[in-house]
């Protein structure tokens, strides 16, 4: 599955918000999205796939954190969407200082 399709889902989003501050237990991570364990097992299985996120296994646990990589190319690809509407909110701005 690609980072874009990973992406698409709102609770891998969830997921990958929680782990921007750094890694975390699996656990954690169910405690925090109110889903069943299997439920963010799943997710979690999609976003290893996608390269999303990298996992750590400590005895019995397991501690995922993010992969930059997959999330540099979104980036890249959002950015002529952001110049878009940079100019965009740009002429509107204009428009409200000539028209107050």
């Amino acid at each position: 599955m690609s980072a874009y399709a990973a992406l698409a889902e709102p609770h891998r989003r969830q997921i990958l918000d929680l782990l921007r501050v750094g890694e975390r237990a699996a656990g954690e991570l169910v405690d925090n999205l109110g889903l069943s364990q299997p439920g963010v097992s799943k997710h979690l299985k999609v976003l290893r796939e996608a390269g999303l996120v990298v996992v750590r296994a400590e005895g019995k646990h397991r501690f995922y954190a993010l992969a930059p990589e997959p999330l540099a190319e979104v980036d890249q690809w959002l950015q002529p969407y952001r110049m878009y509407w940079s100019s965009r909110l740009d002429g509107l701005e204009q428009h409200l200082k000539e028209n107050p």
